[in-house]
């Protein structure tokens, strides 16, 4: 393993199909599993096998259907979930089971109904079991953005003691800003016995919009996979976006990391799963969104169409977008009028130009009347 390669974790199928109206049968989960797959992910969440009979179908047929990613499936620190995730995750060539407690205050003493010490030892029971199924056992610490650092300290030490591989440190409820966030996980790494044993994992919200800001403190303070949905899809408002961190990533080389994903392949895998999952894309999406490289201020469009990194700082065809749109409005000048001209076949001469804008803009008067 290389110090700066980022794991891909998608939960596309497991936590994005958590929201609302967004049920999928079984052929749309294999076919967006295997396109997961194409497009480079290191790890798929596949569901949560006790939580239906379809849940446990569709982690058992996927695990039987992708060859080269690791097939995770959910559990609570339950023996009867982690047995059901054992037993669909059977047939995977790289199985892990994904179990967890929650770790914050608020969890321990309101929906646990539990003390501090008991939450340590169900964590540790819970892997142990895990690990007499599966070699590769991810521990999630639920709540962990409003947990304790030094608490969430000995939890983590106390299960990695106890096998874990995969260390996932969640923001639940997207309340962390991404310095507190990357101070967490980089508490974490500097103060945990035997940390180097196991790979740190985000996985944020985005209640307060600042799901990808947090993952990328994460990976910047030593976190080394990311929990991420494609278009960002998930409970609430959503999970990390797998587009906008790959491409964060893509651009600022400086930062040193890399991951195992096609880039190109983006654009089209985001349209399947909005369409199979009936969730259109907002059109100012990053990276994805119908207007992300789309143009209609004039000083826009003349600085584009002379140079394109003048307003792009991803070329559209690096995610598998086809080219940028200048898209004319009441905004646009005369380089634009002249370009798109040009696309249709008209080379126009200056006074033609001149004729045509003018008509151009007595249009767009009209229309705003």
């Amino acid at each position: 393993m290389t110090e700066n390669k980022i794991f891909i974790f998608d939960t596309t199928l497991r936590d994005g199909e958590q929201v609302p109206g967004c049920k999928l049968n079984m052929d749309q989960k294999i076919e967006i599993a295997l396109k997961l797959e194409e497009l480079g992910v290191d790890v798929i969440e596949a569901g949560f096998p006790v939580s239906s009979p379809g849940d446990f179908q569709s982690v058992e047929a996927i695990a039987n259907t992708v060859k080269n990613v690791t097939v995770c499936g959910l559990s609570r620190a339950v023996e009867k979930d982690i047995a059901s995730a054992a037993e669909a995750l059977r047939k995977a060539k790289y199985p892990r089971i994904h179990t967890g407690i929650g770790t914050s205050s608020i969890h321990i003493e309101h929906k646990l109904k539990t003390t501090p010490e008991d939450i340590i030892e169900r964590a540790v029971q819970a892997v142990k079991y895990a690990k007499s199924f599966v070699e590769d056992v991810e521990f999630y610490a639920e709540d962990a953005g409003r947990t304790n650092n030094e608490y969430l300290a000995r939890v983590i030490e106390a299960v990695i003691k106890a096998g874990a591989t995969v260390l996932n440190i969640p923001d639940t409820t997207g309340y962390c800003l991404p310095e507190e966030y990357g101070m967490k996980i980089r508490y974490l790494k500097e103060n945990c016995k035997g940390i180097e044993k196991a790979i740190l994992s985000t996985h944020c919200h985005n209640d307060l919009g600042l799901a990808t800001a947090n993952s990328i403190a994460g990976i910047q303070h030593g976190a080394r996979q990311i929990e991420c949905t494609i278009n960002g899809i998930g409970e609430r408002a959503g999970n990390t976006s797998l587009e906008e961190v790959v491409m964060i990533m893509r651009q600022h080389q400086y930062l040193g990391f890399s991951t195992g994903i096609k880039t190109q392949l983006l654009y089209p895998l985001s349209q399947l799963v909005s369409d199979k999952m009936g969730m259109p894309v907002q059109p100012n999406k990053a990276i994805v969104g119908a207007n992300a490289f789309a143009h209609s201020s004039g000083i826009h469009q003349d600085g584009v169409i002379k140079k394109r990194e003048t307003y792009e700082i991803i070329n559209p065809s690096d995610v598998g977008v086809d080219e940028s749109k200048i898209v004319l409005t009441a905004r646009s000048g005369r380089a634009a009028i002249a370009y798109r001209a040009k696309q249709i076949g008209y080379d126009l001469t200056k006074d033609r130009l001149d004729k045509v804008y003018a008509a151009f803009c007595i249009s767009q008067t009209v229309k705003r009347k």
